[in-house]
């Protein structure tokens, strides 16, 4: 179990460079927009949101890396993308370079979400898998944390600060790429292309223990069963794949996004300083750590669905209450407190869940696929949602755009009711057969209590 938590964090570390990624831009915004004199229209979707158009096609094309050339070479160029594209837009010295470095980044960042998830899924027993799946979520918002506080410590240091901001991601991004060369290939991705001895000897190293010819057999009576040809869209796989869309919609119409990328923004809107933007920042940052933290915990314990039911409470509240602020012009603190209620809401939910639930619900030889099509569903609108914040800040304000988002939050509600199925402690090949069906799956500790009761 020691070998596997190591392969699952160095595989999740990809999970850190695509937080630290993602916000670090924030601490940049203005600067940039002041030095190339860019428009609202022009910074939001270009300069801005670059980074982003980059992971709607890593997440789009990214299954086809992970399914060709495996997950963890995936990985290994991933590092390789987050490297290059931390020091090319740190030398840029015009706005298109730089979006186009940015641009290169978020190739890793789309790419991350297929195969990192996929990855850990496939080395992790099915009781831990939630919270190894969940290391990398833990490593987005530890790596969002230290964007934040590293923007914060370097604000003071010159016209060129934004530079250093954006070019420090390329030290852990050169450790990570190293890393990743030490851990093995996936042996349920291994099964698929038929190297059967190779997955094999991966499946002893994981855990000596194990019946490993029984467990190979249940992979492979999965595998023998798929149609030559088959993919997501198929009618026999609709019910998961409309889990995976209506998990990644309902990510991002919490507005988490627009939020990471335009803290500071958001609290000078509110009315606090530049400075003091920033460092409520950083409380956002340790906010979303604490609370992932407890996510983890708890995912494999409480189950998937109940963590989205805590979210979506807490989001309901803290996005009415974050409109409320503006609509009456509360102002002080008051919008930094409802929006850490926010992150803390998300962190324990979506945050959580959303990376574990898309990485769990596809067969084997079509996980890469169902994750780039979740990916690709909650990329494409963290691009286009981030990119209309600074218009729609300044059109209807910002007590409305908060407004909608707690609207759709309890959309979110009733989908958790009423829609989403419990994962928790079911292999993944059972759950495949269940969900293919348009079955609810039981967990393994329901299954135990009705033989119980029989």
């Amino acid at each position: 179990m020691k070998k596997i938590w190591i392969w699952s964090i160095t595989a999740a570390l990809a999970g850190f460079l695509f937080g630290f990624d993602t916000v670090v831009i924030s601490g940049a915004d203005k600067k940039l927009q002041a030095l190339w004199g860019s428009s609202d229209v022009f910074h939001g979707t270009v300069v801005m949101a670059m980074a982003l158009w980059g992971t709607v096609v890593g997440a789009i094309l990214g299954a086809i890396p992970t399914n060709k050339i495996g997950r963890k070479n995936t990985l290994l160029w991933i590092g390789i993308l987050y490297t290059l594209s931390a020091l090319g837009s740190a030398l840029a010295n015009d706005p298109i370079t730089f979006a186009a470095f940015r641009f290169i980044g978020g190739l890793g960042v789309g790419a991350s979400t297929i195969a990192a998830p996929t990855y850990i899924s496939e080395i992790a027993p099915a009781k831990d898998r939630g919270k190894l799946v969940g290391l990398y979520q833990f490593n987005i918002v530890f790596g969002i944390l230290v964007a934040f506080l590293s923007n914060y410590l370097l604000n003071g240091i010159g016209e060129n600060a934004w530079r250093w901001m954006v070019g420090v991601e390329a030290i852990p991004a050169l450790i990570y790429t190293l890393f990743i060369l030490s851990v093995p290939k996936s042996p349920r991705w291994l099964l698929t292309k038929s190297r059967n001895e190779e997955a094999r000897d991966v499946l002893k190293l994981i855990n000596p223990d194990q019946d490993v010819e029984k467990l190979l057999l249940e992979i492979g009576s999965q595998d023998g069963n798929k149609a030559s040809g088959e993919n997501i869209f198929i009618k026999k796989y609709r019910f998961p794949l409309i889990l995976a869309f209506l998990i990644a919609f309902f990510n991002q119409l919490s507005g988490i996004n627009a939020f990471l990328y335009y803290a500071p923004r958001i609290f000078e809107e509110a009315g606090l300083g530049e400075s003091t933007a920033l460092l409520s920042s950083i409380g956002i940052g340790l906010t979303n750590l604490v609370f992932t933290l407890l996510g983890v915990y708890l995912i494999d314990r409480l189950g998937r669905k109940q963590l989205l039911y805590f979210g979506s409470v807490g989001y309901i509240v803290s996005l009415s209450l974050v409109a409320c602020a503006f609509f009456l012009d509360w102002g002080g603190l008051s919008v930094p407190i409802f929006l850490f209620i926010f992150i803390a809401a998300h962190a324990i939910g979506q945050g959580t869940v959303i990376w574990v639930f898309i990485s769990e619900i596809f067969p084997n030889h079509l996980r890469g696929a169902g994750q780039s099509f979740g990916s690709s569903v909650h990329w494409i609108l963290a691009a286009i949602i981030p990119s209309l914040i600074p218009v729609l800040f300044t059109t209807i304000g910002a007590g409305t755009v908060f407004a909608f988002f707690a609207f759709m939050m309890f959309l979110q509600l009733l989908f958790v009711a009423f829609m989403m199925p419990e994962t928790k402690g079911i292999s993944l090949e059972e759950l495949s057969k269940k969900l293919i069906k348009g079955k609810h799956p039981v967990p393994t500790e329901d299954l135990n209590l009705k033989e119980k009761v029989n």
